[in-house]
């Protein structure tokens, strides 16, 4: 392994970061923390792996089929960068209190599909004043959107929080664009930079947009005022 990603500001090998969701997202996320030599690793996930997950889901194989996502994927990161203290949480995110585990982390890197656990996720993290990264795929489209609590819109403000849509067929290339622009989102805001904080990035069959994102009136959730 390379030496752990420094800048003047920074040594990512004492940080640590907590991965919500070991599916796609989850796999091009973590790999790429791990490659980057992150110090602390917590890795969150309660279900199974099935058939259907392994053409993008790249830290299991076919003899995985039915065991549990988080101590694999804890195993191979691992035996892949040795270095990095890496934490499993079986749980599924029900309530607030199913988070307990992030509560000192550095950032939260959320990957799941479902709204209910996205606002449990920034409540959360608004609670405690924890940075958080969100992906979102559909087949060729994916967003990702870093939320800072007190300096930058919250998901519900960018519209990632809303009517669930779900998608048989992810797009592999689709998920690992997005999930490796989370970690650099993430890993930029570890460095000192806010810049891209509050910024809606939306990847749409090949083409990049950015849109700034302004809070709503009266959010709740955020705490940014117009």
């Amino acid at each position: 392994m390379a030496d752990p990603y420094k800048t003047n500001a920074v040594d990512i090998s004492e940080k640590s970061a907590a991965v919500i969701g070991c599916g796609g997202l989850g796999c091009n996320i973590s790999v790429h923390l791990a490659g980057l030599g992150i110090g602390r690793l917590i890795l969150a996930d309660f279900d199974t792996v099935s058939k259907s997950n392994l053409n993008r889901q790249f830290l299991y194989k076919s003899e995985d089929i039915g065991k549990p996502k988080c101590g694999l994927a804890a195993q191979r990161l691992k035996a892949y960068a040795p270095e990095c203290d890496i934490i499993t949480e079986s749980v599924k995110i029900k309530s607030e209190a199913d988070l307990n585990f992030a509560k000192n982390c550095d950032i939260i890197f959320l990957a799941v599909d479902n709204n209910a656990a996205r606002k449990l996720v920034q409540g959360f993290c608004a609670k405690h004043n924890i940075p958080l990264v969100n992906g979102g795929i559909n087949r060729f489209f994916g967003t990702a959107y870093l939320y800072v609590p007190g300096k930058a819109p919250c998901l519900a403000c960018a519209g990632l929080v809303g009517n669930e849509t779900k998608d048989l067929t992810p797009i592999t290339s689709t998920v690992g664009i997005i999930g490796a622009l989370q970690v650099e989102l993430g890993v930029k805001y570890l460095s000192g930079s806010y810049s891209q904080a509050g910024i809606l990035y939306i990847y749409d069959n090949g083409t990049m947009e950015q849109i700034k994102i302004t809070p709503q009136k009266d959010c709740g959730i955020c705490g940014v005022k117009k």
